[in-house]
């Protein structure tokens, strides 16, 4: 999700930034089920154009109304990066969707954070804390103890949920730079101008008839991610990013009951102990950043495939 830049001097609501939080990851969950859903009716490709059409047609009124100072930027090769990140990501979550239980590639795209220390140590050389290695370790372990039960060991969908792992860790980190000197509208604004076009030719090679059920199914997507996209935006206007930034574990919990309820694929013991320590490991990784390395620090809030 994407980080606005500070809004006032309104006083710090942490319930109901937690809450707003919880709700927005509540909707990434439920973009990750509409789309397994959808599949019956639509490629993957189809379902990626489809999301960021409707996000376009949301943000294109905003960028109509601040004319050509609001769409003005010098980053535009980052805007690509980002755009180009978050849409491969996407589209690795939801063909791993296609191949794997739900819950299982919710959980392996958002270890995402686990990811970027290595990520970040790798690019910048930047010290990276002994507590936040062992946070990621907890959390890498977790990760091994969910795909366990998979006797066949890795297959492509798990490969593919990886992948997407390293994509959102990429584009969390691209968001973070952006966010340094671009307002949060102008940065929606060329993630869903530019993953449209992305996303064009994987939906023209992969395109097959989608019959009238199919639409609404299409469109739900759409809105579901634009609604998360807002009441992250709205949490964030309440309470710093750093103090409801680990809402975004709540996505793997929701993810695992829809597929509960929805899919009967109930958790196991050993899958819980994984999703535990995938949170937990997260948690301690994020937290363990050195205080005075708090302003450039990069927050798993900042974490919706987007």
């Amino acid at each position: 999700m994407t980080a606005p830049a500070a809004v006032g001097h309104r006083p710090e609501n942490l319930a109901l930034a937690a809450l707003l939080s919880t709700a927005a990851f509540f909707g990434v969950a439920l973009v990750g089920a509409l789309a397994k859903a959808s599949g019956q009716y639509a490629s993957t490709g189809v379902i990626l154009l489809a999301q960021n059409v409707v996000g376009l047609l949301c943000v294109l009124p905003v960028a109509v109304r601040g004319g050509r100072a609001f769409v003005r930027t010098d980053r535009i090769l980052l805007h690509l990066l980002r755009a180009a990140t978050g849409t491969a990501c996407w589209y690795a979550l939801f063909f791993a969707i296609t191949r794997i239980p739900l819950a299982t590639a919710t959980l392996l795209t958002y270890s995402a954070p686990l990811w970027m220390p290595l990520i970040a140590w790798a690019v910048s050389r930047q010290r990276v804390a002994g507590a936040t290695w062992l946070g990621a370790s907890l959390g890498f372990l977790g990760v091994v103890l969910v795909l366990r039960p998979t006797a066949g060991g890795l297959g492509v969908g798990e490969l593919a949920a990886f992948a997407g792992a390293l994509l959102l860790a990429t584009a969390m980190m691209t968001v973070r730079w952006l966010g340094a000197t671009e307002p949060m509208a102008r940065v929606l604004f060329y993630y869903f101008v530019l993953s449209t076009l992305l996303a064009v030719p994987f939906a023209v090679v992969q395109w097959r008839p989608v019959p009238a059920a199919g639409w609404a199914w299409l469109v739900a997507i759409g809105v579901a991610q634009v609604s998360s996209q807002a009441l992250i935006v709205l949490a964030y206007r309440h309470a710093p990013a750093e103090k409801v930034g680990p809402v975004i574990y709540s996505v793997i919990v929701f993810t695992a009951l829809i597929d509960w309820v929805v899919w009967r694929h109930p958790p196991t013991l050993v899958t819980y102990v994984g999703m535990a320590l995938v949170i937990g490991g997260g948690l301690v990784a994020v937290r363990a950043r050195p205080r005075s390395d708090e302003r450039g620090a990069l927050h798993p809030d900042e974490g919706s495939p987007r």
